[in-house]
């Protein structure tokens, strides 16, 4: 079994290997291709890589290159990871937003769409190539946006499915509290990349008991705490939303954080340093514990899972995945893509059925949808009156000022990504 990684030196990259080396029978990689333009990172990356297979006696070969036609040729499955611009254009997008008052976050609001408009035609290049050299493997999307990514892929005929690991975060926590197995813990997850909701949390599969409402009641502190929101709030909502609704729930809140204390994107920047340093040692064949501040916490585990199932293996039956609607929220159009749980397996990714969805959360639902139509739009054809639609039509902007200072700021900061700029 071949794998290729786009966006292999990412410092990420470590943690996914040290999930290849770990649960090589659930996914027995035999070459690895680790795909990146940035020649230093990705050798460093790669070194590491090779080290760690070592360790664990992992017999697969572990190839770096920065030519994407040579890397995915033959490959199983092709996982994207890429960012386009770095953490500097990251940092951009988690700052400028703030100049109108409106949350400054890398996969939402302006700052999301920002993402999206840099990173959609990149990635449906890569897919063409992967087409062209090997059109039946599967592309698996980890990039974010990962909801609008995932959806051009699907809408221009690729074989793709979009994976978070916000899912498998809550699963592993929610074990945690109830002293079970994560593979006990089914998630009744449902909404949007970034916007979704636990309305369930079941002990043995799809159909076993919902003990959320025990999870509340004797956790729910610690929960909201994790999420920084107030225990009220879950305790009237009943569910627990995903830690990205604050920028919802208390965005004008948030804002004010953000104005007080350096971006994530410089966080991360100064982690990236310290690791990829540690990345040169020849000494060090684990990943460091510093990765695991990072982000991307079960990452590997996600990935692993999906992979096996989607090349026909021993993953998991039922997955959370970003995939099309098809049916599963009425209110949607079939082709939006949702983040549901779903069966997976060489066919590809099939959502449950879900439940009536509350109107209070289905409303928001449908409002980001309809901003991930208009960002798409934006993303694929360009021009600056469909920037400022997106942006008008998301709920952490939707005033027409804002969305036209938002929209100048976006143009400026991303002109040299933006080919119709």
């Amino acid at each position: 079994m071949k794998l290729a990684v786009v966006g292999g030196g990412s410092t990420y990259t470590p943690e996914l290997i040290d999930g290849f080396a770990r649960l090589r029978d659930t996914l027995p990689v035999e070459e690895l291709v680790l795909i990146d333009p940035a020649a230093d990172r990705l050798e460093l990356v790669g070194g590491l890589a090779r080290r760690i297979f070592a360790k664990q006696c992992h017999p697969a070969r572990v190839v770096t290159t920065p030519d994407v036609d040579a890397g995915v040729e033959g490959a199983d499955a092709v996982l994207l990871q890429l960012r386009v611009g770095g953490q500097a254009a990251r940092n951009q997008d988690e700052t400028w937003p703030l100049e109108c008052g409106c949350v400054g976050q890398e996969t939402t609001g302006a700052g999301g769409l920002a993402k999206a408009l840099r990173t959609v035609p990149v990635v449906l290049d890569i897919a063409e190539r992967v087409r062209r050299t090997n059109p039946d493997a599967w592309i698996i999307d980890f990039t974010n946006p990962v909801g609008i990514v995932t959806r051009a892929l699907l809408q221009a005929g690729h074989k793709a499915v979009g994976l978070c690991n916000v899912a498998i975060g809550f699963q592993r926590r929610f074990a945690g509290l109830l002293g079970v197995t994560p593979g006990d813990v089914h998630l009744d997850h449902v909404g949007l990349n970034h916007l979704t909701w636990e309305t369930g949390v079941r002990l043995g599969g799809p159909d076993g008991e919902n003990v959320l409402p025990k999870l509340l009641a004797e956790h729910g502190d610690e929960i909201a705490a994790s999420l920084s929101l107030p225990r009220s709030l879950l305790d009237r909502l009943g569910v627990v939303p995903s830690y990205y609704l604050r920028y919802f729930y208390a965005h004008d809140e948030v804002v004010r954080e953000l104005r007080t204390k350096p971006s994530r994107a410089a966080e991360v920047a100064e982690m990236e340093r310290q690791l990829l340093q540690m990345y040169g040692d020849p000494a060090l064949d684990e990943k460091p514990e510093l990765l695991a501040k990072r982000g991307g916490a079960f990452y590997s585990e996600a990935a692993v899972d999906l992979a096996a199932s989607l090349l026909g293996g021993g993953g998991s039956p039922y997955q959370v995945v970003n995939t099309y609607n098809n049916g599963t929220l009425a209110f949607l159009p079939d082709d939006a893509v949702i983040e549901v749980q779903a069966a997976v397996d060489a066919n590809g990714a099939r959502p449950l059925p879900v439940p009536e969805l509350d109107p209070l959360f289905a409303g928001l639902v449908a409002h980001v949808t309809a901003y991930e139509d208009l960002a798409l739009e934006a993303a694929t054809r360009g021009g600056r009156d469909r920037v400022f639609k997106a942006l008008l039509a998301h709920p952490l902007v939707g005033r027409h000022e804002d969305a036209d200072g938002l929209t100048d700021r976006l143009i400026a900061h991303n002109r040299e990504h933006l080919a119709w700029a």
